[in-house]
């Protein structure tokens, strides 16, 4: 019933305007020869009135091969469209742009992104008549139209609403004559399906990159484990080894080396469903190690902690203290003939807390440096575990020795403080 209504109603008004136009000739042109005109008239009525059926009706099949429906919507020349895409204003603007740039006949294209608009021509070919006509003037009535679309991008927070309006370049009054043999509504339909596979496509990169990102993750969190249950195996047999000593010649030692030992590597085990420890837990892993060091060491090993108690519940990456240490101990002390003094220091900073370890070793002496494997692995984890809300940074201390400095954020920890 709609298409035959718009049939009937483009026929009517053509119709109509016709006998308007004829009436006026012949009462101030014609008045004198109208007797013999008659019939004329009626002929060229018949023939415009078949010519407009048949226009109307190819108008209608080709919308319903274009949206598979006809209705007053899909029937109408002049298309409007509102499109949400969830990204910021500026990103919409740039996909619509885009979008109208690429479309099929598209020939003139201002865009201005300040004030959020495209407006663009879109050469129009007459699915129809283009084929095999001769190019005369007499017949340019006939050469398709240009149409034109306008997008305007409305902000809405984080996402942007575009209102696309397709429309024939002419007056709004030819609608009644004229039609557009669904150019308009292809052009509409075209820009929407560019735009949903354009928001796809950026969904699906989004998707490869955090998935990228979960497996950088995952492999960092196996290394982990892997180092969890790792126990370097000089230091044990070195560590068993002088308590089998001690228990000869110092019980008391070896029994305190071997708890020690004990506590180190109770921390060390590998924790299922836990990814995170805190401050406290890391520096009793790290201060077993270091006693078990300080007995074998004697005095070539000192150690200062300045820790405070609030502090000691702050989350912080598992055997991240303890690598610093580590390092510590064997580039900078180690080497070093007299030993020196180790410092593990913690406070809070505005949201963050910073952890510090230090020495007064070889420094970054050729005989002192190390692989930097440990170093890139911390850089790494704080990498993924805060993206940039951390820091690591590594400097020479003075007079000698090396500084390790790690900033994680926490905005419990003012709270903490003064609580």
């Amino acid at each position: 019933m709609t298409s035959l209504f718009f049939i009937f109603r483009l026929t009517l008004v053509s119709m109509v305007t016709y006998i308007l136009a004829v009436a006026i000739l012949t009462e101030n042109f014609l008045r004198h020869v109208v007797r013999h005109t008659e019939e004329f008239f009626v002929i060229v009525g018949a023939a415009l009135a078949c010519a407009v059926i048949t226009n109307a009706f190819s108008h209608v099949r080709r919308v319903r091969l274009i949206a598979g429906e006809v209705s007053s919507r899909t029937l109408s020349s002049r298309q409007r469209r509102q499109i949400e895409i969830p990204f910021e204003a500026g990103e919409a603007f740039d996909m619509i742009d885009a979008a109208i740039r690429e479309l099929p006949g598209s020939e003139i294209a201002e865009s201005a992104r300040d004030s959020l608009q495209v407006q663009a021509r879109v050469r129009r070919a007459a699915p129809y008549t283009q084929s095999g006509l001769p190019r005369h003037r007499l017949l340019s009535f006939i050469a398709p139209q240009p149409n034109q679309i306008l997008a305007t991008v409305t902000p809405n927070g984080e996402a942007g609403s575009v209102t696309l309006i397709c429309e024939p370049a002419r007056p709004a009054w030819t609608d009644w004559f004229l039609v557009d043999h669904g150019s308009n509504l292809e052009n509409a339909e075209a820009v929407t399906r560019a735009i949903t596979r354009r928001v796809a496509q950026r969904r699906r990169s989004e998707q490869a990159d955090a998935r990228q990102s979960e497996t950088e993750k995952e492999l960092t969190v196996a290394k982990l484990s892997l180092l969890h249950a790792q126990v370097e195996p000089h230091f044990l047999y070195n560590t068993l080894a002088s308590a089998q000593l001690l228990t000869r010649s110092d019980p008391a030692r070896a029994d305190e080396m071997l708890g020690n030992l004990i506590l180190y590597l109770r921390h060390s085990l590998p924790r299922t469903g836990q990814a995170m420890s805190t401050l406290g837990t890391e520096l009793e892993r790290a201060c077993a190690y270091l006693d078990i060091l300080k007995i074998r060491m004697g005095a070539r090993l000192n150690l200062q902690i300045e820790v405070p108690a609030y502090l000691r519940q702050v989350e912080l990456p598992p055997m991240m203290l303890q690598t610093l240490v580590e390092n510590a101990i064997k580039h900078g002390l180690e080497p070093k003939s007299g030993g020196g003094t180790i410092w593990i220091m913690a406070r809070s900073g505005d949201g963050t807390m910073i952890v510090t370890v230090a020495d007064d070793g070889k420094g970054f002496s050729d005989d002192g440096a190390g692989t930097g494997i440990g170093l890139r692995n911390v850089r790494e984890r704080l990498r993924l575990t805060y993206g940039k809300a951390a820091a690591f940074a590594i400097v020479a201390n003075f007079p000698d020795g090396v500084t390790a400095t790690i900033t994680v954020p926490d905005h419990t920890l003012q709270g903490a403080a003064h609580g």
